[in-house]
């Protein structure tokens, strides 16, 4: 398992009874987990002034309950020179997803690595933080989601961190539809980032499956890579898929397209002060066989 260790603006207080407890730059949140089946705290202690819980429902969903009223409804984290804007969403979501930052500490050396300038492609994109460690870097960038939501919020984030003046584009639409558009167009990446759902809808109600859905993407993908591609990572929230399909499909797509290396494994977050790990998703990646000094 990959962890994150050095998010210090993002901890994991304490883990128990389906909840993890947890400090997002001094706010408190409660939130559901399904992997936490155990039910002693560790410490019991911090269970006391949270800001906010998310309780679900028994008819599915749920709400936050705001326990703090002088909580804001927009704050920020940082984690080394990036910063990211957050609010409680529904599905008790907060627009990032801290474990990530692993994928993004690689983004950025590959980039710097590649003694080149780097065009990236980022597939259901959300709010945009591997958009934004690609612009630092230097990439050039095309951030596509289905969600006009998440662009607006990608787009402060990227303000957020100075890079307005920085080159991305900006797509809200179908997924599957704008790779294949891009096929015709003959457009070309160097890394190709994407965080499919287990289900969605695209920009005109199309509807994702990644069961169903996923190799079909990636396949097509392999179109859009450049004769000296860099980079291709899928990550995974999905229960049904473990990190062997991911490896497979890379396997039996890019792999086919320009010999590499290719590694899977899990992401997690440790508990502060304890030896627990709560496990947060799955990556798989394909990346370009260095040559030998």
């Amino acid at each position: 398992m990959k962890t994150v260790n050095d998010f210090s603006n993002y901890q994991i207080l304490d883990m128990a009874n389906g909840m993890k407890l947890e400090t997002w730059n001094q706010v408190k949140l409660l939130r559901p987990d399904p992997q936490i089946i155990w039910t002693k705290k560790n410490n019991p202690d911090l269970w006391h002034q949270i800001d906010a819980t998310y309780e679900r429902s028994n008819l599915g969903g749920g709400k936050w309950n705001i326990q703090n009223k002088k909580m804001p409804t927009t704050w920020q984290v940082t984690y080394k020179d990036l910063t990211f804007n957050l609010k409680l969403m529904g599905f008790k979501h907060t627009g990032l997803f801290p474990e990530q930052a692993y994928n993004w500490n690689l983004i950025r050396e590959t980039i710097k690595d590649a003694k080149k300038q780097v065009k990236v492609l980022n597939l259901f994109a959300y709010t945009g933080a591997a958009s934004i460690v690609a612009l630092k870097e230097g990439a050039e960038v095309v951030h596509v989601d289905s969600s006009r939501g998440m662009i607006d919020w990608a787009k402060e984030n990227v303000k957020t961190n100075h890079l307005e003046d920085k080159p991305i584009r900006f797509l809200v639409d179908d997924v599957i539809k704008f790779v294949k558009r891009e096929i015709r167009r003959g457009n070309k990446y160097d890394i190709i980032l994407m965080d499919p759902p287990s289900f969605g809808r695209g920009s005109k109600n199309e509807i994702w499956n990644i069961e169903k859905d996923l190799y079909e993407l990636v396949e097509m993908c392999t179109e859009l890579l450049s004769d000296d591609p860099l980079l291709f990572i899928i990550n995974s929230y999905s229960t049904g898929l473990s990190k062997t399909i991911l490896e497979n499909i890379l396997n039996l797509t890019v792999n086919q397209k320009k010999e590499g290396i290719i590694t899977s494994d899990e992401l997690g977050i440790p508990m502060q002060n304890s030896s627990l790990i709560l496990p947060c998703g799955l990556f798989a990646r394909w990346e370009k066989k260095q040559k030998c000094q």
